[in-house]
């Protein structure tokens, strides 16, 4: 979905910020991270994922290439609440300039559980260009579950918007090869 603001001013206007779970998944192929303890790098193999403990983010050495590349690798991260804190003294702001700091992982939540919200959410961030993209489906998905997403994702980007519809210029759906179809 891509999505043009109108009568916005990034420079005066407050830019806004938020996310949103949506109930059918967009993204089902996206790759993830753990950074975990024992516990949750046991369950992290068990669901076929990809996994760190501190003797794994200790090889990097804080080296920014290394780093870098590691993180081009996957679409997000998640670490254990035990090891949060300890991230960016042992990689540097590496994965904080990559926009990819770690989402929080409770210790008595599932991973499975947690992967599943990751997955299901989107961000919607205004900076400084006034149009925003966002996945909402993929070509595996019925019609009514691509609906669902779109109205959902739709009606809470124009809550973050300061008037409203009045701020929204333009909603497209947009495929990977298909034209483009307006919405809005």
């Amino acid at each position: 979905m891509q999505l043009r603001v109108k009568d916005y001013d990034a420079g005066k206007d407050k830019r806004f910020n938020g996310s949103i779970k949506l109930p059918h998944n967009p993204r089902p192929r996206m790759k993830i991270c753990v950074i975990g303890d024992a516990k949750h790098c046991e369950e992290a193999d068990g669901l076929n994922l990809d996994f760190k403990d501190v003797e794994g983010l200790k090889t990097f050495n804080k080296n920014k290439k290394l780093i870098k590349k590691w993180a081009k690798k996957y679409h997000a991260f998640m670490a254990s609440e035990s090891l949060i804190k300890q991230i960016p003294r042992l990689l540097g702001p590496g994965l904080n300039k990559a926009g990819k700091f770690p989402t929080l992982v409770k210790k008595n939540t599932s991973l499975a559980d947690a992967v599943e919200v990751l997955a299901c959410t989107v961000k919607f961030q205004l900076k400084k260009v006034m149009g925003l993209a966002c996945a909402v489906g993929h070509v595996g998905m019925s019609e009514t579950e691509i609906t669902q997403n779109i109205m959902l994702a739709l009606n809470f980007f124009v809550s973050l918007l300061k008037k409203g519809w009045q701020n929204c210029g333009a909603c497209y759906i947009k495929s990977t090869m298909g034209p483009s179809q307006r919405l809005y």
